[in-house]
C-alpha cells in the first residue's frame, strides 16, 4: 500500500485534462452491487483516468486497490469512502462533483485528538473509520455498522443491531474467519470483549447492515491488523 504524498501535486494536471468526459448522470440505486456498477465507469472514462483517480485516492490515504486503471470493487470502495468524508452524494460511479472535489479535498472531522495521536475513529453516521498515525491520516476506509433491527442469535438471546458509542481500546486480533455471538467475521480486531470488533466481510454495503461491529472490506481487513497497535490502541466510536 504505497501513500506517496507528493503524488498528490503532480496528479492535478493530468486529473484536470481528463475531466472532460465525466458525466453528469442520474444516480444509480445507493445499493447497487458493485459488479454492475463498475461497467459503464470503465466503458465511459478509460484506464487512464480511473489510474489517476486512484492514485490521487491513494495519496489521500484511501485504499482503491491497484492502481492499474481498472474500477473494481477495491476502487468502488474507496469512492464510497471519499464521497462520505466529502458529505458528498454516495454513487456508484464518479460525477463531476467527485472530480471536482478531488482537487481541492477536506480533510475527515477529528473526533477525539486527546484519545492519542495513534488511534481509530470510528463515524457511524457518516459511514467511513480513519486509521489515525502521529496525527496524521494513515487510511480511511469505508464502513457498515450496526443495522439498527431486532435480531436473535441462533445459539439463543436476541437484541438490536446497535454498534456501542464510546472511547475503547483494542483488545485481541483473531486471524481468519472467526465465529461470535454477533456473527461470523474476517480478521476482526476486538474492542470490546470478544463480541464487537472491526472486522472484514464479503458484504459492505452503503447503509449499515451488520450485528453490531464494525465492517470494512475484505481487501483492508487483510492487512489492517498490521497496521494498529493489539492491544492498546485507542478505539473512538460516535454517531458523527
Amino acid at each position: 500500500m504505497r501513500r506517496r504524498l507528493w503524488m498528490s501535486l503532480l496528479l492535478l494536471v493530468p486529473l484536470l485534462s481528463l475531466l472532460a468526459p465525466v458525466a453528469a448522470d442520474a444516480a444509480t440505486s445507493a445499493h447497487a452491487a458493485p459488479a454492475a456498477a463498475t461497467r459503464p465507469v470503465q466503458a465511459s472514462y478509460g484506464k487512464g483516468f480511473i489510474k489517476a483517480v486512484q492514485q490521487r485516492l491513494a495519496a489521500l490515504g484511501y485504499y482503491p486497490g491497484a492502481e492499474d486503471g481498472n474500477f473494481g470493487t477495491n476502487t468502488l470502495e474507496a469512492v464510497w469512502a471519499f464521497e462520505e468524508v466529502q458529505g458528498l452524494p454516495r454513487y456508484s460511479y464518479i460525477t463531476k462533483a467527485f472530480t471536482a472535489r478531488l482537487q481541492h479535498p477536506r480533510g475527515p472531522k477529528v473526533l477525539d485528538s486527546r484519545a492519542g495521536k495513534n488511534r481509530i475513529e470510528v463515524h457511524l453516521t457518516s459511514g467511513y473509520l480513519v486509521l489515525w498515525q502521529n496525527n496524521k491520516v494513515r487510511l480511511i476506509s469505508h464502513i457498515s455498522p450496526g443495522g439498527g433491527y431486532y435480531f436473535c442469535n441462533p445459539g439463543g438471546g436476541c437484541g438490536y443491531a446497535i454498534t456501542p458509542t464510546g472511547n475503547f481500546k483494542t483488545i485481541v486480533y483473531m486471524p481468519g474467519w472467526v465465529t461470535v455471538p454477533l456473527g461470523e467475521m474476517y480478521n476482526p480486531v476486538f474492542f470490546i470483549g470478544t463480541s464487537y470488533a472491526i472486522h472484514g466481510d464479503t458484504d459492505v454495503p452503503l447503509g449499515p447492515v451488520s450485528h453490531g461491529c464494525v465492517r470494512i472490506p475484505m481487501d483492508i481487513a487483510a492487512f489492517f491488523h498490521k497496521l494498529v497497535k493489539v492491544p492498546g490502541e485507542p478505539v473512538i466510536v460516535r454517531n458523527a
